[in-house]
């Protein structure tokens, strides 16, 4: 987009967005969000933070400046592409394309896997499917999680496992610590191990098939549900993602160092390490999000600046324009791509071949 297209930022009264978190109460839930993030938690078993939420199971709430108060998907219809950009496809309009969450995983999780977009439709609603990522904030010594199922296993082999509850045998364990990074595409069968603390970044869909839950009851004693069925119909047992961490390719830039970590169909996420500050660009064409997760600092503006501290979510209007991240911190900016336009173009032009760039999950999918 020329210069002279970009939308006039004092026009539209925006400015960088942040929200009230949405906590939700969970049986593997704790305390470690309020620990690390110097947050008053409002109960004992807090286990998912949604930070930046437009979903019918919970909505932000905007908590700085003139539009404090209102709801996201109300200021959505307010100022519509003035906020979220004028590329995004009109299914995002209609529906916020993603959602960002803490997790905090006091206890081993569920075994449990996501459907894809034409499943979930057909199944669930029109509920989105759902593919994540995660990126590890916190991780005790030796933490781990399951990321996949074993080569050679069938969903026959699988479901038998299930009734005799073995599973655990059948699925790829993977020791994690601060830093790492995790993409999860719809298919892929996952479990967060205790000790851990998580940023999602996600499609806007709160489906979740349960495979196997350890053999736990919820406080009445009964059995969670299970949802064998479904999740065995769209359970990835051809590895067609390797159960890995996401390499990434990391680049100095004025500032700091810029990772490219994630790249897929949904979203993309950049590790932005900053040493005092770091320039960004909103161009009118997207909106970002950016969620601090350590150190703390401020996003200047032309007409103002927000501070902000570990654990904020900041939503960054798309016609912003430039604007100057400062602080000693580190930063996680998703976003709807292009991926030609904002990935592939730009590191080729620092010399990066297709296949360097097969460190970036989900680029090619």
């Amino acid at each position: 987009m020329a210069a002279d297209q970009i939308l006039n930022w004092g026009d539209f009264l925006l400015y960088p967005l942040l929200f009230k978190p949405i906590y939700k109460s969970r049986i593997w839930g704790g305390q470690r969000i309020g620990e690390i993030f110097h947050r008053q938690l409002p109960s004992h078993d807090i286990g998912e933070s949604w930070d930046v939420a437009c979903h019918e199971n919970g909505t932000s709430m905007i908590a700085n400046g003139r539009h404090k108060g209102k709801a996201l998907d109300q200021l959505i219809k307010e100022y519509g592409r003035k906020l979220m950009g004028t590329a995004l496809d009109e299914k995002d309009m209609e529906k916020f394309p993603l959602l960002i969450k803490i997790l905090d995983a006091s206890q081993l999780l569920s075994v449990q896997v996501h459907p894809g977009d034409e499943y979930a439709a057909l199944h669930e609603n029109g509920e989105l499917g759902k593919t994540e990522m995660w990126y590890i904030i916190d991780a005790e010594p030796d933490a781990y999680l399951y990321y996949g199922v074993k080569p050679g296993v069938d969903a026959d082999e699988f479901r038998a496992a299930i009734e005799r509850g073995e599973v655990e045998p059948y699925l790829c364990a993977l020791k994690v610590e601060e830093g790492d990074v995790l993409y999860i595409p719809a298919g892929m069968v996952h479990a967060i191990g205790s000790g851990i603390v998580i940023c999602e970044i996600q499609q806007n869909s709160d489906t979740t098939y349960r495979v196997f839950d350890w053999n736990r009851t919820d406080d009445e004693g009964n059995p969670r549900e299970l949802h064998v069925d479904k999740a065995l119909d769209v359970i990835d047992f051809e590895g067609r993602y390797p159960s890995e961490k996401a390499k990434g390719i990391r680049v100095e830039v004025d500032g700091g160092f810029k990772t490219y970590f994630v790249a897929g169909p949904y979203f993309a996420m950049e590790k932005l390490e900053i040493e005092r500050g770091m320039d960004e660009r909103a161009e009118g064409d997207k909106f970002f999000i950016l969620t601090v997760v350590s150190g703390r600092g401020s996003i200047d503006y032309d007409g103002g600046s927000q501070p902000f501290e570990a654990g904020d979510s900041i939503m960054i209007p798309a016609g912003l324009g430039e604007y100057t991240i400062r602080g000693n911190t580190t930063v996680l900016k998703s976003y709807i791509p292009d991926r030609e336009k904002d990935i592939i173009s730009v590191l080729e032009t620092r010399g990066y071949t297709p296949n360097d760039m097969e460190a970036i999950a989900g680029l090619f999918d």
